[in-house]
């Protein structure tokens, strides 16, 4: 049998498209490799080009950099110097007697200070939240004393049950004439948005409650920006006199992912009173800055431009409220490279005698792996509590394949039994305590927007390691013994997960 010989056409097509490929694989690589980032993002990324045809260049030109819109990159730009001017004015606010503080604190503050700019401030009071029935309530009550502002931010607002009654409680703060206001990430609260949820968004905006996505994503924005950056901080203030932050989203754990089959979601709250609100406050309408329709206003000078904003947004100093000195850290994408990243490894080098974690994404690298095998083998209760069951298969498994060396280095590792624990907390001597949105995965420390208070007090800190003594009766702890016992195949699928772990 003779067969025709493949026309010219086809392969010069093939041979174009070879030469195609290997010049956008080697051209990328190069990119990748001259951008400097950690070593485990820098591997993972050039994995995916070197051993996925077309589709890892794809993958990496939309998700590989943190790009921000060219509008939103303007905006930063534009308010850089407005920030800067009100930072500098919390400085000589409510400064901190270090006299009586664990030692350790001073150099954290001074190094979170000077990546962020924002001094902690003393005389807070923190009551700490740890049931949603009770968060809700709290919150509720608060909306309705507002007679000026309510301004909400979550990086998820699903409606229905207890979601409902803070919605018919904004409702009736603008009936008031409260100014109310609510910034909800784009594709977290997609539902909320545009999707089935989207007559609750309406029922509000028709209450005169203004509803805003932060960081719009589409098809269309992701040709000019990676559209998996996301806002995932959770705060409330009323008034500018009362804060709420931690890792509690505007859901009811009740009816929320309740079909995928990890009991409910288990998270806890802070209410703050004193001079550390002004950070919060100051926080949340940078943000709404940044995503809202601002033609209304017109820059003057720095000042007009602040007294307007204070006037409107309810930021100004509050009086002293209690004894606790509060740092507030955001972070994320375009402000100091790795502030929380930095943060939480001087966290963990200070430990002296105990260190307890709780998160519900576990997947560290290197530099948060060594850090935390070290102070196990120095002699430090190192407790790590993560969900018995996630709602991610690859994360479960990128976070299995770190177990082994974490126990043998002493590292205690429990699983909670009780739901998905999705609180995320650090105690460390009972002394000092960091809590909020932060999840310790590299989705936390280089791409999403978080904000953790630091919380230099040993009565608060020895009230969260209550909270975390009450995970850890509903844990099991991990024996070293299953470990050396799971399959070759099991070990593989770990980390082959681990290989992509800095991507999740």
């Amino acid at each position: 049998m003779i067969f025709d010989q493949p026309h010219w056409s086809y392969q010069l097509f093939s041979t174009v498209f070879l030469l195609a490929d290997l010049g956008l694989r080697v051209v990328l690589s190069l990119r990748v490799i001259m951008r400097k980032r950690p070593y485990p993002i820098t591997l993972a990324w050039l994995v995916v080009i070197l051993l996925v045809p077309l589709a890892g260049g794809f993958f990496y030109l939309l998700f590989g950099e943190n790009r921000i819109s060219d509008k939103r990159a303007a905006r930063v730009q534009s308010s850089q110097a407005h920030y800067q001017h009100w930072l500098q004015t919390l400085r000589d606010r409510a400064p901190v007697d270090w006299q009586g503080i664990n030692p350790e604190c001073r150099p954290l503050h001074q190094q979170a200070e000077s990546l962020v700019g924002i001094p902690a401030l003393a005389g807070n009071s923190i009551e700490l939240i740890d049931t949603p029935e009770a968060i809700f309530k709290r919150i509720i009550e608060d909306i309705d004393k507002a007679v000026s502002t309510c301004h909400l931010q979550f990086f998820i607002w699903q409606p229905g049950g207890m979601v409902d009654e803070i919605t018919h409680a904004l409702i009736r703060a603008a009936g008031r004439g409260v100014s109310c206001r609510v910034l909800v990430d784009a594709i977290g609260s997609r539902e909320f948005l545009k999707g089935r949820f989207g007559q609750a968004v309406k029922a509000m905006r028709g209450a005169d409650i203004r509803v805003q996505e932060s960081l719009p994503a589409s098809i269309y924005t992701a040709l000019f920006a990676r559209i998996d950056i996301r806002n995932h901080r959770k705060l409330v203030i009323i008034d500018g006199t009362v804060a709420y932050t931690g890792s509690q989203n505007m859901v009811d754990p009740g009816i929320f992912k309740q079909d995928a089959g990890v009991g409910r979601w288990v998270d806890l709250m802070v209410r703050l009173q004193g001079p550390v609100v002004e950070s919060l406050a100051g926080t949340f309408i940078n943000d709404w800055f940044l995503d809202a329709d601002i033609r209304h206003f017109r820059p003057r000078s720095i000042r007009d431009d602040i007294d307007t904003v204070r006037r409107i947004a309810d930021i100004g100093p509050s009086p002293r409220a209690g004894s606790a000195a509060v740092q507030l850290v955001p972070s994320g994408p375009g402000l100091s490279q790795g502030t929380i990243h930095s943060l939480l490894l001087t966290t963990i080098y200070a430990a002296r005698r105990e260190l307890v974690l709780t998160t519900p994404y576990f997947i560290p690298d290197e530099p948060l792996l060594a850090a935390l095998m070290a102070a196990a083998q120095r002699g430090v209760d190192v407790r790590i509590i993560i969900p018995a069951r996630n709602d991610s298969l690859l994360v479960s498994y990128a976070s299995r394949a770190r177990f082994e060396e974490l126990v043998k280095a002493g590292v205690t590792l429990l699983f909670f039994a009780g739901g998905l624990l999705h609180s995320k907390t650090i105690t460390v001597d009972r002394d000092f305590a960091l809590l909020g949105s932060v999840n310790l995965d590299m989705r936390s420390f280089w791409l999403n927007f978080e904000a953790t208070l630091f919380i230099y007090n040993k009565d608060f800190a020895s009230r969260l390691r209550g909270l975390q003594q009450t995970y850890e009766e509903q844990s099991l702890r991990l024996d070293g013994n299953e470990l050396s016992t799971r399959s070759q195949f099991e070990r593989f699928k770990e980390n082959l997960a681990l290989l992509i772990g800095p991507l999740l």
